[in-house]
């Protein structure tokens, strides 16, 4: 049994077949871990919910800003932007199928890797992680939002979901603000400073960041450093791969790669599988 990460799929279905079929995935040996941003700007986004759909429990997947702002526009609580590509999938007659397999996936995931002192854990989100919040942390948090997403109260929960306040996390909020920072560090996080106030206008690279702002993986003392946190979102970095980090998104949606990559039995054993994509949009702010 094999565990395979793919990073971005932004709606680019057909690179997504292509890079299965490299991997030789199959649903019945091995699983797949969608890093978010499965929907949106690529042309494919209803056949991507599909072939997923398809793969049953051999695929999970975390939500992205982009899967979760198609629930909000699915709710009517926020308009298709200029460059959204969804209208296809919301005029679907599988639509309700497809936005509840959504709404029932993750926010984050995680997994021991190895055993006796090679043991590590692997956290899996679609951005970034606060530098306060511990491996634990992350899926306590992870979990309140997935209890919301998949109740009683999704509407109201996606109506209060946007904007960039409170920009801090504290352990004190409450209600729509403590939901807003969670969503906002695991899905849009690029940059914070050392107390993980975050900042959201920069979307280009590291060296754009304002004075006292860096990427949040590289915060002194950050208390997931003993983990491996894979993520996606930021495809301007492109692939990183060290011992605490996996960044997996390059590009596809924008003409570059689709990429997977394989954990062995360690998570010092990497493999990265690449297909090339056919560009769908170029890139731009908010992307």
């Amino acid at each position: 049994m094999a565990l395979y990460l793919i990073g971005d799929i932004q709606g680019c279905d057909s690179a997504l077949g292509r890079l299965l079929d490299e991997i030789d995935f199959s649903p019945s040996r091995d699983t797949v871990v969608l890093l978010g941003d499965l929907v949106n700007r690529g042309p494919e986004s209803a056949q991507v919910l599909r072939r997923a759909q398809r793969l049953g429990g051999a695929a999970l997947s975390v939500l992205g800003n982009h899967d979760l702002h198609l629930l909000g526009v699915a709710h009517g609580v926020r308009k298709s932007g200029r460059k959204d590509t969804v209208a296809e999938l919301l005029a679907a007659p599988d639509r309700e199928a497809m936005l509840d397999w959504l709404r029932h996936q993750h926010m984050a995931l995680h997994r021991r890797i190895g055993s006796g002192e090679a043991a590590r854990d692997l956290l899996m989100v679609h951005a970034g992680v606060l530098p306060q919040w511990s491996v634990a942390d992350v899926r306590a948090h992870a979990g309140e939002l997935e209890a919301v997403l998949r109740g009683p109260n999704l509407g109201a929960f996606l109506a209060t979901m946007y904007g960039n306040q409170p920009d801090r996390w504290s352990d004190t909020l409450e209600g729509s603000e403590r939901l807003r920072v969670i969503v906002n560090a695991l899905t849009r996080l690029r940059l914070c400073t050392a107390d993980g106030t975050m900042e959201f206008e920069t979307t280009d690279g590291a060296a754009d960041a304002p004075a006292g702002y860096m990427p949040w993986f590289d915060v002194p003392g950050r208390r997931t450093a003993e983990a491996t946190v894979a993520f996606g979102h930021w495809s301007t970095l492109g692939w990183v791969s060290r011992p605490d980090l996996l960044s997996t998104d390059t590009g596809c949606v924008w003409g570059g790669c689709l990429s997977a990559v394989r954990i062995g039995a360690t998570l010092d054993e990497r493999e990265r599988i690449q297909v090339k994509c056919e560009q769908a949009q170029k890139p731009g702010k908010g992307g």
